[in-house]
Order: C-alpha cells, then sequence, then structure tokens
C-alpha cells in the first residue's frame, strides 16, 4: 500500500462528522500539501477520534504549534 492510499485509509474514522472534514480535505488539500504538512497531517491522524475532532473543531489547541497551519487548512471551507 503506498503513502497516499495509507493516508486515505487512515482518514476512515468511526466519527461520521470526522470523516466528512477528513474527506473534504483529502480532495480540496491533499495534493498542495508540502512534505512538513503532510507529515504533521499523518500525525494528527494518529489521535484518537475524539481527540482529533476536538483538535478540527477548535474546542482545543494543538500542543505541537506545528499543527496549527495544518488545523486551519482542515477547517477552511
Amino acid at each position: 500500500m503506498g503513502d497516499l492510499d495509507r493516508i486515505r485509509w487512515q482518514c476512515r474514522r468511526g466519527l461520521l462528522e470526522l470523516d466528512l472534514v477528513l474527506a473534504a480535505f483529502l480532495e480540496r488539500q491533499l495534493d498542495r500539501l508540502d512534505a512538513q504538512q503532510l507529515e504533521i497531517f499523518k500525525e494528527l491522524l494518529e489521535q484518537p477520534d475524539n481527540n482529533l475532532l476536538d483538535l478540527v473543531m477548535g474546542r482545543v489547541e494543538p500542543v505541537d504549534a506545528r499543527c496549527r497551519s495544518v488545523l486551519e487548512l482542515m477547517r477552511s471551507g
């Protein structure tokens, strides 16, 4: 399985809201991410569903400030 296929597979989550956000992000932004942003996105995908949803929705701030730019991209319409 290639890296992008693995990322797409990891974007399939147990929360519908998160699935919708991640699917839209993949469609709009995945090809535009630079190498650092892609690594940050992969790190974010390691988060449990509820934690990731809280980060994406802006309910909590990321511990790692590097994540902010990718989270902003995920939040943008």
